[in-house]
């Protein structure tokens, strides 16, 4: 089974950590793919989780690679679009990987949630 990628800049942890519990028996049924500290999170609120690196240190570059291998089935990136990130490359990269493979790609709780009740 493909796994969905969550991932949230830290202005968005505590958001994507109330999203995951709301749609908690979508997530128990599929593998979580997280970025580290996004991943701890989510293991502090009972998920399972397979922990890549943190963002700035390789992590959205990790799940990018995935997507490219047909592993994730979705992301769901509650991203900052304010903030400035240094790993910012990598980013675009993830983003650009997910519309190249046809990967739904969720950046809010809208478009979040329709990944959550609609992918199987």
């Amino acid at each position: 089974m493909k796994a969905i990628a969550l991932i949230a800049h830290d202005g968005k942890k505590a958001e994507l950590g109330v999203f995951a519990v709301r749609f908690k028996s979508f997530f128990e049924g599929v593998p979580i793919v997280a970025t580290s500290t996004t991943g701890a999170m989510l293991e502090e609120k009972g998920f399972t989780v397979e922990r890549v690196a943190s963002g700035p240190k390789g992590g959205d570059a990790q799940i990018a690679a995935r997507v490219a291998e047909g592993t994730i089935s979705g992301v769901i990136f509650f991203r900052d679009p304010m903030g400035k990130h240094p790993h910012e490359p990598d980013i675009n990269m993830l983003l650009r990987l997910c519309d190249v493979h046809n990967v739904p790609l969720a950046t809010n709780p809208a478009t979040a949630e329709l990944i959550a009740r609609h992918i199987a």
